[in-house]
């Protein structure tokens, strides 16, 4: 297929598409400067309708497994670090500390965590333990998952997932798409839990991550010590974590450039 015929058939899917195709700035740049725009395919309501659908079906296979919430003091940790969190989503989003948010906490030696969109989260005990966090750095990995979410990162995979399908496909692919054909709440859980996000996503969650965690009164240092500890954890047997968070030194570095602009807004938290 000729690229001009590709160009027209992702026109014609994505006008049949419910929102179409639009291009959207999801958050607010905020202190640390978030300002790129994003192209979409999908509504952020048939995503998070998706996203719940398929958080609870992880919450109910780690019930029926015992091991959803079993310690109630990392619960009760997860979820103060979180509470803490979730105002000063605001700065990007005035709507965001009004989401239907979950916090739970998944018993496994697995490093992970993830808040879909919505507000989803789930962190896993391995992650935890195993890099022995202090709260601050645990507000660091929180904080990064809640600004994929701020982000509608997962929105935008599966969007580019559905170009793409759609290119490849052709014309053929216009005739029967639809939302229940594209079935969202697999989509959701594919990027969440398979797909690795961009450096660009990355690099977006990491300052977005930085700047709630600094304005929620946690040390933003801590952000560059997490990933250092996630650096020594790869360098024996890399953790899930790190295999849809790609770490290197270039987002440590990244980090570290960006405290100056989140520094003041810690050193305010604390007066």
């Amino acid at each position: 297929m000729s690229s001009l015929k590709r160009i027209a058939v992702l026109a014609l899917i994505a006008a049949g598409l419910p929102g179409g195709c639009q291009t959207v700035q999801t958050t607010a740049p905020g202190a640390i400067g978030i300002e790129r725009k994003q192209q979409m395919l999908v509504s952020s309501q048939e995503v998070d309708q998706a996203a719940a659908q398929a958080y609870a079906g992880e919450v109910q296979k780690a019930r029926e497994q015992g091991n959803l919430n079993t310690d109630p003091r990392v619960v009760q940790r997860v979820r103060n670090i979180s509470q803490r969190l979730i105002p000063q989503t605001a700065v990007f989003r005035p709507d965001a500390p009004e989401w239907k948010w979950e916090v739970n906490v998944l018993t496994t030696k697995e490093l992970n965590a993830y808040c879909m969109p919505g507000g989803k989260i789930m962190v896993y005990t391995g992650l935890i333990d195993q890099l022995d966090l202090t709260d601050d750095e645990l507000s660091a990995v929180i904080g990064h998952e809640i600004g994929h979410a701020l982000r509608e990162h997962s929105r935008e995979r599966v969007s580019r997932a559905y170009a793409q399908q759609i290119a490849l496909t052709g014309v053929a692919v216009a005739t029967g798409v639809g939302a229940g054909t594209l079935d969202l709440a697999n989509q959701v859980a594919t990027v969440t839990f398979q797909l690795p996000h961009s450096r660009e996503q990355e690099a977006e969650a990491d300052r977005i991550g930085l700047e709630l965690m600094a304005r929620a009164g946690y040390d933003p240092h801590a952000a560059v010590n997490v990933w250092k500890k996630m650096e020594q954890a790869n360098s024996s047997s890399p953790p899930e974590f790190l295999s849809t968070h790609p770490s290197s030194q270039s987002r440590i570095s990244d980090l570290e450039a960006s405290l100056p602009r989140v520094l003041p807004l810690y050193q305010a938290a604390h007066r």
